[in-house]
């Protein structure tokens, strides 16, 4: 009986159930952060505009094994950001005035290079992380959905 109580224990410790967003360098693959996430749950990367200095917002939900792009958030055009609506893609403007692109596209990672001035960083849960307290600038950061065991999960030391 100890036995089959042990052996539970350990299957239920170590069977990869939790989802988890996993930051790594990229190509390194050196995990540099990692976040206890549930299906559907947003988070968010912010950073000044490379043009204009104007203040962007990326908002992302986690979907099955990827994210799903949801939306850009920002208050003058520049370059590369969208100007036009399409019937699949609207441009809006939101109540506080900002525009308000809706991209919705499926993805399985997102990668992003850690910038010199673009003050880029992640929300989620709750919190504002800086990508230079995660890596040097120019460093490319990839994004991804894993599947963890609890113990992983607490080893890696994951915002919860």
């Amino acid at each position: 009986m100890v036995a089959v109580v042990i052996l539970g224990m350990m299957a239920f410790f170590l069977t990869p159930t939790q989802t988890v967003m996993v930051v790594q360098t990229a190509p390194a693959g050196k995990m540099v952060l990692c976040a206890r996430m549930t299906e559907g749950e947003e988070w968010m990367i912010s950073y000044l505009h490379s043009v204009n200095r104007r203040p962007v917002q990326d908002s992302l939900r986690v979907e099955g094994s990827g994210f799903r792009i949801l939306r850009s958030r920002f208050d003058a055009f520049g370059a590369g950001m969208p100007e036009t609506s399409t019937p699949e893609n609207p441009l809006r403007t939101g109540t506080d005035g900002r525009l308000e692109y809706t991209v919705d596209r499926q993805v399985r990672e997102v990668t992003v290079f850690v910038g010199r001035v673009a003050r880029h960083a992640l929300h989620v849960k709750g919190r504002e992380i800086s990508f230079t307290s995660l890596a040097e600038p120019g460093t490319a950061l990839r994004f991804s959905v894993e599947k963890r065991s609890w113990y992983q999960t607490f080893r890696g030391r994951c915002v919860w």
